[in-house]
C-alpha cells in the first residue's frame, strides 16, 4: 500500500518526468552512436569498428569451431570473453557487426535501466546522468569493443552488493571470467558475514567457468602468457615519458604491438616496471584502507569500488580508450549514492572521457607521432585521471578512517569534546556509522 502511494506523490511523478528527459537524450545520443558504427553517418579520425568485423569476427569463427584463437597474441582476456564475441551469431537476421552493435547498445540500455531503477529507490539522479552523457562522448568506440558488456555485469554487482551478497558475489566472479577487473566491485563490502557470502559466491562461480571452459574448450588460458613482452602503450601514464623524451632525441619507436600501439626500445622496460610498481602500490594502500577502515555507509563499496577502478587504470601500462567505459559505470553507481562522497571524481571521469575522443580516434596520429597537440591532449586526459584516482582516495579514506575515528576519539574525551563534535558540518555526521558490520 505504502508503494502505491508513494508512487501517486507529486515528488514520484516529478522522479518520472525528469526520467523522461534522460531517456529523451539516451535515445538520441544512443541512436547517432548506432549511426556512426553502422556507417550511416562519417565520424572523423580512425575506423574503430575494424576491430568488430575483422577481429572480432574471426574470433567468433575460431571459436565457434571449440577452440581458443592458437597462438594468437592479440587474445588476451579470460575465457568467459568467448561468450559475448559469440553472442552476435544468435542474432542470425543480422550480420556479425550489425549484431554485436546491436548486443552493445542493448547493454547500454540494461545499465540505464538499472540506474533508474536505483535513482527511483532514494537516490541522486547524478549518477544516471553521468551515464547519459558519459558514453556518447567517447565516440563509436563505445560500441565498437564488448566492454560494455562487462561493464553492465558489472554495475549490476554493485547494485546487487547491498542487500544481495550473493547475487553481487556471482556477477563479479562472473564478470572476472569476461575480463577480470569486476571482481573488484567487491572490496568494499562490509566486513563479516556479507563479505564471505559475497567473495565465496565470487570464487565458486570463478572456478566453476574455469574449470568448465578448460574442459570444453582448449587453450583457455592460454591469455596468461601472452603479455610478458608487452611494451608501454602510447596513451598510458607511464607514455608521456617517451612522448616527452622524443623531443630529445630518444631513439626508440612506436609499433603494433600485442594488438595495440606501443613504444618499443631502451627503457621502456624499465618504465613499464615502474608502472606495474605503481599498481602493486595501489594494491597495497588499498588493502591498508580495507584494515584501517571502521564505518561504512550504503555507498562505501561503491566508493571503495570505483576508487579501485581508478587506481589500476590510472597506473596501467596500457591504457586503451573502451577503459573509459569501466570508470563510467562505476562512477555512475557512485554518484547515485546520496551518502557518497564521489560526485566530484566522477564528473572528472565524464571530463577524461570527452578529452579522450579527441585524442583516440579523432587525433590518434598526432599521439602516435608524439606531435605537441597529441601530447597536450594526452596529458590532459591523464592528468584528470590522475586528479580523480587522488581526489577519489583521499575522499575514501576520509570517509571510513580518518572522520570516524575522529569522531570516536572526540566522543570518548567527554561531554565538552561531544559539544565540539556538534559543531561538525551534518553531512559528515551523517556519513558515520558506528559499526564496522553496517552497510
Amino acid at each position: 500500500m505504502a508503494e502505491d502511494e508513494t508512487a501517486t506523490t507529486p515528488g514520484a511523478r516529478g522522479v518520472d518526468r525528469s526520467a523522461g528527459w534522460e531517456l529523451l537524450v539516451w535515445t538520441g545520443t544512443r541512436a547517432l552512436l548506432l549511426a556512426c558504427v553502422l556507417g550511416l553517418v562519417a565520424f572523423p579520425g580512425l575506423d574503430v569498428t575494424t576491430d568488430v568485423s575483422v577481429i572480432y569476427r574471426e574470433w567468433a569463427h575460431t571459436l565457434g569451431s571449440g577452440v581458443f584463437p592458437p597462438e594468437d597474441v592479440t587474445w588476451q582476456y579470460p575465457p568467459a570473453a568467448a561468450l559475448p564475441i559469440l553472442a552476435p551469431g544468435l542474432l542470425g537476421f543480422l550480420d556479425y557487426a550489425t549484431g554485436f552493435f546491436v548486443l552493445a547498445c542493448a547493454a547500454d540500455a540494461a545499465v540505464l535501466l538499472m540506474l533508474l531503477r536505483a535513482s527511483r529507490g532514494g537516490g541522486r539522479r547524478a549518477g544516471v546522468w553521468v551515464w547519459v552523457l558519459g558514453v556518447p562522448l567517447l565516440g563509436p568506440t563505445a560500441y565498437a569493443r564488448y566492454d560494455l558488456m562487462v561493464t553492465a555485469v558489472a554495475v549490476a554487482a554493485l547494485l546487487a552488493a547491498v542487500r544481495r551478497p550473493a547475487v553481487a558475489g556471482a556477477l563479479a566472479g562472473f564478470g572476472a571470467m569476461l575480463k577480470v577487473w569486476p571482481v573488484l566491485v567487491l572490496l568494499g563490502t562490509p566486513r563479516g558475514g556479507r563479505t564471505r557470502t559475497a567473495w565465496g559466491t565470487a570464487v565458486a562461480v570463478a572456478v566453476a567457468l574455469a574449470a568448465g571452459f578448460a574442459v570444453a574448450m582448449p587453450g583457455a588460458f592460454a591469455f596468461l602468457t601472452a603479455q610478458g613482452e608487452r611494451g608501454t602503450e602510447v596513451e598510458s601514464l607511464g607514455a608521456l615519458v617517451f612522448h616527452v623524451a622524443r623531443f630529445f632525441g630518444w631513439e626508440g619507436r612506436v609499433e603494433l604491438n600485442y594488438g595495440s600501439m606501443e613504444f618499443l626500445g631502451p627503457y621502456v622496460p624499465l618504465v613499464s616496471t615502474a608502472a606495474l610498481v605503481l599498481s602493486a602500490a595501489a594494491c597495497g594502500w588499498l588493502l591498508l584502507w580495507r584494515l584501517r577502515a571502521v564505518a561504512w555507509t550504503p555507498a562505501t563499496h561503491a566508493d571503495a569500488a570505483f576508487t579501485a577502478v581508478l587506481l589500476f587504470t590510472t597506473t596501467s601500462r596500457v591504457l586503451s580508450p573502451q577503459y573509459m567505459i569501466w570508470l563510467l559505470g562505476a562512477a555512475a553507481v557512485c554518484a547515485g549514492f546520496r551518502t557518497g562522497r564521489m560526485l566530484l571524481p566522477a564528473w572528472l571521469v565524464v571530463a577524461a572521457t570527452a578529452v579522450t575522443v579527441l585524442e583516440f580516434p579523432l587525433g590518434f596520429a598526432y599521439v602516435v607521432e608524439s606531435d605537441p597537440a597529441g601530447v597536450v591532449l594526452l596529458a590532459v586526459r591523464n592528468g584528470l585521471l590522475v586528479a580523480a584516482s587522488v581526489l577519489a582516495a583521499r575522499r575514501l579514506w576520509r570517509s571510513t578512517v580518518t572522520e570516524p575515528r575522529r569522531a570516536a576519539r572526540t566522543e570518548a574525551d567527554g561531554p565538552g569534546a561531544a559539544e565540539h563534535a556538534a559543531e561538525a558540518p551534518a553531512a559528515d555526521r551523517r556519513a558515520q556509522v558506528p559499526s564496522p558490520t553496517e552497510p
